[in-house]
């Protein structure tokens, strides 16, 4: 790749951490393409740690939702508008970034058809959630909405850079062979229920290390875990690493079990192995994971009320939760046994 220069693009992506991963391909090939290209990105300020020491990005912007929500968007509003961007590329599909597009001053605007104030747009490119189309594919077509002509291959797989001080801090917990679990989620529905965290790894035929990882706000659920699984070799880790320590110790786990969430893509980003148990929410919405070992669990069509949504619930609708319940815990074993036949 290579050849075509712009003179300065603006990246917006204000969702969550897995949202900020998968507009990370966007972001490498157009590095390839133009190389030259100052980049800036803007997302969420809680997002910020995702993304420090970027080497394609020249500015990282952020946005401050939890304090003065709108007043920071203002003051966004005004410096987008004194960098005089060339372009400006809108991952985000609701009304506070289709504000920041719309009044940016950027030549030329690119985004979805389904954003808030998409009329606004100069070009607007398809965006469906259901259909064999990856987030990834969704958001490179924004891309190739730019740069029509440039007809290269393009690198599907997110990219982190965890940096030598994320991978040191990590080091003493990989003297032996571990596997990773994230148990938890934003969504209660999107998480395989802790009961059957805990007796998946209870019936794991395996010697190493069990590593519980999650936010800060995850620890007393993976601690319930941890004594339900009635095992010693369960280390709880839930909020002791940063997001890129967490990546950084996914990528050499012997397998990651995870739901439909964050960490599902941060072992997409590190071409670590990974297990994704989807409950509530299905694959063909387009977030499966892209590590060469790629394994998806979930009950397929037996249930007439799943997908209940496209994120998620605080409880399942009809109060059964058999999306998660239903999925046999044989089955999380079986991927383990997988493993086996990686090089």
């Amino acid at each position: 790749m290579g050849g075509k220069q712009l003179s300065h693009v603006l990246i917006i992506q204000t969702a969550f951490i897995g949202d900020v991963i998968l507009m990370t391909p966007l972001l490498e090939n157009l590095r390839k393409i133009s190389l030259d290209t100052p980049i800036d990105v803007l997302i969420n300020q809680s997002n910020a740690s995702l993304l420090k020491g970027h080497p394609h990005i020249r500015e990282l912007l952020l946005w401050n939702k939890k304090e003065q929500k709108y007043r920071n968007l203002l003051r966004l509003l005004r410096k987008i508008r004194d960098k005089k961007y060339d372009t400006i590329i809108n991952c985000h599909r609701f009304f506070s970034t289709g504000l920041l597009t719309t009044f940016s001053g950027a030549g030329q605007k690119i985004g979805f058809d389904r954003s808030s104030l998409s009329r606004w747009l100069d070009v607007k490119v398809p965006h469906r959630l259901r259909g064999a189309q990856h987030e990834v594919d969704r958001n490179l077509a924004l891309l190739k909405a730019l740069l029509p002509h440039e007809t290269s291959q393009l690198e599907r797989r997110p990219q982190l850079y965890p940096s030598e001080t994320d991978r040191n801090w990590v080091v003493s917990y990989q003297s032996e062979e571990y596997i990773c679990l994230a148990p938890t989620s934003v969504w209660f529905t999107k998480q395989f229920p802790p009961e059957r965290w805990a007796k998946l790894i209870r019936e794991l035929p395996f010697s190493g290390k069990i590593y519980l990882l999650g936010a800060p706000t995850d620890r007393d659920a993976c601690e319930r875990i941890k004594q339900q699984s009635e095992r010693t070799s369960v280390e709880n880790l839930a909020g002791k690493l940063s997001l890129l320590q967490s990546a950084a110790l996914m990528e050499k786990a012997v397998l990651n079990y995870v739901n439909d969430s964050a960490p599902l893509h941060l072992a997409s980003a590190t071409n670590a192995p990974v297990c994704a148990v989807f409950c509530s929410t299905i694959p063909e919405f387009g977030f499966t994971p892209l590590s060469d070992f790629s394994e998806l669990v979930d009950v397929g069509n037996s249930l007439d009320c799943r997908p209940c949504g496209a994120h998620g619930h605080r409880a399942c609708p009809q109060q059964h939760f058999r999306c998660a319940y239903d999925i046999e815990i044989s089955r999380l074993v079986e991927v383990f046994h997988k493993t086996a036949l990686l090089p």
